[in-house]
């Protein structure tokens, strides 16, 4: 359950994070509820995936998920395509938690 629980954290973090733009420094109601809202389920289910994963490890790839993912949201929402360098920094994080996963022995199978 650690890993399901970590997803829905990484795609409550990322939607938090996507409306943050849109609240307008916190001038609109519903991106600004969508925040607010988004941030505690986020790290709700990020404590409940600490009962089961490493922290260091959790932690890893959940923030290493959500920039790559809010990443994505930025180039498809609001049209801030990353450069090249980004998309090399992205495939190095995604590499990154690749590697923990299949090959740290910290991490529970």
């Amino acid at each position: 359950m650690g890993y399901l629980y970590l997803a829905i954290a990484i795609i409550a973090e990322v939607i938090a994070t996507s409306a943050l733009k849109s609240s307008e420094e916190f001038t609109k109601l519903v991106p600004s509820l969508i925040v607010i809202v988004g941030y505690i389920v986020a790290f709700y289910f990020l404590a409940l995936v600490l009962k089961t994963v490493p922290i260091g490890i959790a932690y890893a790839i959940w923030a290493g998920m959500g920039i790559v993912l809010v990443a994505i949201v930025g180039a498809v929402i609001f049209k801030q395509i990353p450069d090249l360098a980004a998309l090399i920094g992205m495939t190095l994080i995604i590499a990154g938690v690749l590697v923990m996963h299949f090959f740290s022995k910290t991490i529970s199978h």
